[in-house]
């Protein structure tokens, strides 16, 4: 190689290196060691994990006795009036604690989070109440609730650490719920509704929870679990710039999380290191390329490449360096899966995630109560009401956690309602599948464009 090819080389500017997910932390769920973490007390936006203090607040009303899991759960207007992800019911439709809690976790229905909230707090704000006391309790100091969703607002806000500690508390307060978590789908009469955590859960092993979530402020966020021979390992990470790019760094750390012996506890880990992102935070961190996802979580079985300095050379195969000849080396690129010209997602989730261990399953639900199902006892609690920012509207792009760009109007029972193009924070296009909304025949109507109110942080 020439001494002018050489310099010309090295002069060409650099592919910009993959932005890594924002914050995250991997722990041990029965002693809560920590085994690795980045910036795990930033403040973030929440998004749909929000729904985790809405199952534990839920759990704790029954085992108080002022719930059960075939109690009354009553959509309201209020209800039904929220954005997708949601299950599309009528004002007036009864269903069970039991049902509602499977919808909230499995499919992340925004509708049935605020009726859920509604019959275990009395009202919406009191529920809302009921989460902020729970999150004091806890100690999740940089965490505040104002709606049961995690829908946009940026006055909810929480950090990775805090909702391991959450994720955490849920797995050790309430272990008889724990298979609420590890749910690939929900059964409603004939047709199937697909978690967004579904790749996970087939595809690591001892995968069991725990929940997704995404709106723009936020990204691509979730927290997850996986037992093995007794031992629980969790992880939550947060602002991933893809589905795919949060299955592939969830993965990675439960997988190094096994085999490391930790240090320090979670619980200790307190404080607010930085501010959450500014608004606009997935237009910031665009999706990974499929090539920037090879590189960074592909395996690579390729041997490494001689990179040659503007003043040097390689002397044959021997790999015999000419004195005087800077020479480096980096591993060889590994290679993106393709059919014909065009990226293979399916193959390229394999390669990233492994291939499925087990089948995908769905677990039924319903509506309708028993007879004799009884009212749930109202909370003993002072409420203030809080104050919602204005209805999501089209032009804001964060009308819901799944393709956030259309309200739904309410739909007949059963009339499941999903954003067109793909369900929350999941890859479906890049994988090759049908998109969920495709099997359902609820009519989307997008309202007028309407400005959204953004209130300040705390």
């Amino acid at each position: 190689m020439s001494l002018a090819l050489s310099a010309a080389l090295l002069a060409a500017p650099a592919r910009p290196a993959l932005a890594d997910v924002a914050s995250w932390i991997v722990f041990d769920a029965e002693s809560g060691r920590i085994l690795d973490e980045k910036d795990a007390t930033r403040q973030w936006y929440p998004a749909s994990i929000t729904k985790l203090m809405t199952a534990y607040v839920t759990f704790k009303a029954i085992r108080e006795g002022r719930a059960s899991m075939q109690s009354v759960v009553t959509v309201t207007k209020n209800a039904a009036a929220e954005p997708p992800s949601k299950m599309g019911f009528r004002p007036g439709t009864k269903l069970t604690v039991e049902n509602a809690l499977k919808m909230v976790l499995v499919k992340s229905a925004n509708d049935i989070a605020v009726a859920l909230g509604e019959a275990i707090g009395g009202t919406e704000s009191g529920f809302i109440v009921l989460m902020n006391q729970e999150a004091s309790r806890m100690g999740l100091s940089a965490t505040h609730f104002v709606n049961p969703h995690g829908l946009p607002d940026n006055r909810q806000v929480s950090s990775a650490r805090d909702l391991g500690v959450l994720a955490r508390r849920l797995w050790l307060d309430f272990p008889e719920y724990r298979g609420l978590y590890g749910h690939a789908g929900l059964k409603f009469g004939k047709k199937t509704l697909r978690s967004a955590n579904r790749e996970f859960l087939m595809r690591v092993r001892g995968a069991n929870g725990l929940k997704t979530g995404y709106i723009c402020n936020s990204g691509f966020n979730v927290a997850v679990s996986a037992t093995r021979r007794g031992r629980t390992v969790m992880a939550v990470i947060l602002g991933a710039g893809s589905g795919l790019e949060r299955l592939a760094h969830s993965r990675e750390l439960i997988e190094k999380g096994f085999d490391t012996r930790g240090r320090g506890s979670i619980e200790d880990l307190k404080g607010i290191s930085q501010k959450p992102p500014q608004d606009g935070y997935c237009k910031s961190n665009p999706r990974p390329s499929a090539e920037e996802l090879v590189a960074r979580y592909g395996k690579n079985d390729k041997k490494p490449s001689a990179i040659l300095s503007y003043n040097g050379r390689l002397e044959g195969s021997s790999g015999r360096i000419i004195p005087g000849v800077n020479v480096s080396r980096e591993p060889a690129k590994a290679d993106v899966p393709k059919k014909g010209n065009k990226i293979d997602w399916g193959q390229l989730m394999e390669d990233l995630a492994g291939p499925r261990l087990v089948a995908y399953n769905t677990i039924p639900v319903s509506i309708g109560v028993p007879r004799d199902a009884a009212a749930i006892a109202a909370p003993a609690i002072t409420v203030v009401p809080v104050a919602k920012p204005g209805r999501l509207r089209e032009a804001t792009g964060e009308a819901s956690q799944d393709a956030p760009e259309k309200i739904a109007k309410s739909a007949s029972p059963g009339a499941i309602l999903t954003s067109e193009g793909a369900d929350e924070g999941s890859d479906d296009d890049d994988a090759g599948e049908a998109k969920p909304g495709a099997i359902f025949k609820g009519t989307l109507a997008p309202n007028a464009p309407l400005p959204i109110l953004k209130p300040k942080s705390p």
